[in-house]
């Protein structure tokens, strides 16, 4: 039995652009959108953070579902009990996310901070052996150094700045989103056919 539908499906890459050069408005509008969310969001920086950790709480209760309902397939006793332990503490981690959202958001904040930090310090080191290899390392170097800055403040700040830290992250990261979907529908738009 064959499923048909009405449009057909593209078979190589011009097709797919043609396809989505019909739909260039919807595009745009979709990169407005998220470019007007990621506004709002910085706005609320507050309100931004609560929104992240609630999507980090959905995110930890489902792969905790997962994890209990792999467990139940697994047959030895063993790994039955470690998987039913790993979702059991991710459901308790999401749900900590619903009912202390700051109190996860500062921990989360904190590992984001650590994780910058370390990314720094690893961007650094590779800096350094691509200008040993003789290649360019100016913008790697620069990189490093400012995610290392970044994750610096973050945990200078800690926890105060678990209020607003997630939150901006949220806005600029919606408002890069929209700008490319917006730089897609309109490239799109003034392609020749």
């Amino acid at each position: 039995m064959s499923v048909t539908s009405n449009s057909p499906t593209p078979h190589n890459l011009g097709e797919g652009v043609r396809a989505l050069r019909a739909k260039w408005g919807w595009i745009v509008a979709l990169g407005v959108i998220f470019m007007i969310a990621g506004v709002i969001a910085l706005g609320s920086v507050l309100m931004a953070t609560l929104s992240a950790i609630f999507v980090i709480g959905v995110m930890m209760i489902m792969a905790g579902v997962t994890e209990i309902i792999t467990a139940f397939n697994v047959k030895d006793w063993g790994r039955f009990a470690l998987w039913m332990l790993l979702g059991l503490l991710y459901v308790a981690a999401g749900i900590i996310c619903f009912y202390r959202p700051f109190e996860a958001a500062a921990i989360v904040t904190l590992m984001l901070g650590f994780a910058l930090i370390i990314g720094g310090v690893v961007r650094g080191f590779l800096a350094w052996s691509v200008r040993e290899a003789g290649k360019p390392w100016g913008w790697v170097a620069v990189s490093a150094l400012i995610t290392l800055l970044l994750g610096l403040m973050i945990v200078a700040k800690w926890p105060y700045s678990s209020a607003y830290t997630l939150g901006i992250f949220l806005g600029i990261d919606l408002i890069f989103i929209g700008s490319g979907w917006l730089t897609m529908g309109l490239a799109l738009k003034n392609k020749k056919a």
